[in-house]
């Protein structure tokens, strides 16, 4: 006798694909040392090539268009190496362990340069080896994959609009709200000169040469900073702006947030007028009848006795002045 066996129409949670972690680890280090070359390695063959040429110029123009070209070569080879199907929560995996790197160096800087000789340099090395352990157990653990392919499926690393033809009024006014948001913030930092020529870092447990004791070296991490910043701030203003009207949650919003708009029965501009002067009219009269009220008031109060005469109580003020 034969038994029909019916499969199970439950939707099996999805897992991150084998080899996620150490895909982004390598990806990782592709953005760092992509960072690298368009830092550092560019802007040191310009230099020796161009040689003073720009020297009466703020910023190098052409550095700075090799620097453009460095990036553009790099993404583009970058996407080649990922494949046109890379594994999802590959892009979420590259951008957290790119931000676990920069925050695992900025606290052991910060740390390091609090103390001075051998007990500083071990809390330095304690603390770097704990954050080094903390990440590795965080990314290789199922909430670090579950982390990567959550911030990848929320579309923050694609170009593709969600649902892109419902909700564009509001959508698009939230977009300008961003960008008026973030442009005012840069052009604030920007005009009040909170920004350094170059960004330099000081190396913990380090001498300068040439300098008094206790004077470290240092590693400058962003050059021409002042204006550097400011449109790294910007484009990531945009993409940010652009990409937070995009996810799926809060598009969703912005969706039914449109269509509810769309049901309101807007008042004509003549009833709109006459609404408006019924409103100070009746804002007028009331302000005129509780004054009428309040001096009447205080008139028969001060008949009465209950309160004071306004003669007598300004004699009893100008007495406690003096």
């Amino acid at each position: 006798m034969a038994t029909a066996l019916e499969t199970s129409s439950q939707p099996q949670a999805s897992r991150p694909p084998a080899g996620l972690v150490a895909a982004s680890l390598i990806g990782a280090v592709y953005v760092l040392a992509s960072l690298a070359v368009v830092l550092y390695a560019v802007p040191a063959i310009w230099s020796q090539v161009a040689g003073d040429t720009f020297r009466y110029i703020d910023i190098d123009p052409g550095r700075t268009l090799a620097q453009l070209v460095a990036v553009f070569a790099l993404a583009w080879f970058g996407s080649v190496l990922a494949g046109a199907n890379p594994p999802l929560g590959l892009r979420g995996g590259v951008f957290l362990m790119v931000l676990a790197v920069a925050i695992i160096a900025l606290i052991v800087l910060w740390v390091g340069m609090a103390g001075e000789g051998l007990p500083a340099q071990i809390a330095t090395a304690v603390v770097a080896v704990a954050l080094i352990f903390g990440a590795v157990k965080l990314f290789t653990s199922p909430r670090g994959e579950r982390w990567m392919v959550s911030l990848e499926s929320q579309g923050w690393f694609r170009t593709r609009s969600y649902k892109r033809v419902l909700g564009l009024k509001v959508r698009r006014l939230t977009l300008l709200g961003f960008l008026l948001l973030g442009a005012s913030g840069i052009y604030a930092l920007y005009s009040q000169s909170s920004l350094p020529d170059n960004w330099t870092v000081s190396i913990p447990f380090t001498q300068k040469a040439g300098a008094p004791d206790g004077t470290p070296k240092t590693f400058t991490l962003l050059t021409d900073a002042r204006y550097t910043i400011p449109i790294l701030l910007m484009l990531l203003t945009v993409w940010m702006a652009y990409r937070a009207v995009n996810v799926p949650t809060f598009a969703e919003f912005l969706i039914a947030t449109e269509a509810e708009m769309n049901k309101v029965s807007w008042t004509s501009k003549r009833r709109l007028a006459q609404d408006t002067v019924v409103v100070l009219i009746t804002t007028i009269l009331m302000a005129l009848f509780l004054l009428v009220m309040d001096m009447f008031w205080g008139w028969l109060l001060s008949k009465v006795g209950v309160l004071p005469p306004k003669a007598d109580k300004h004699k009893e003020v100008m007495e406690q002045k003096w």
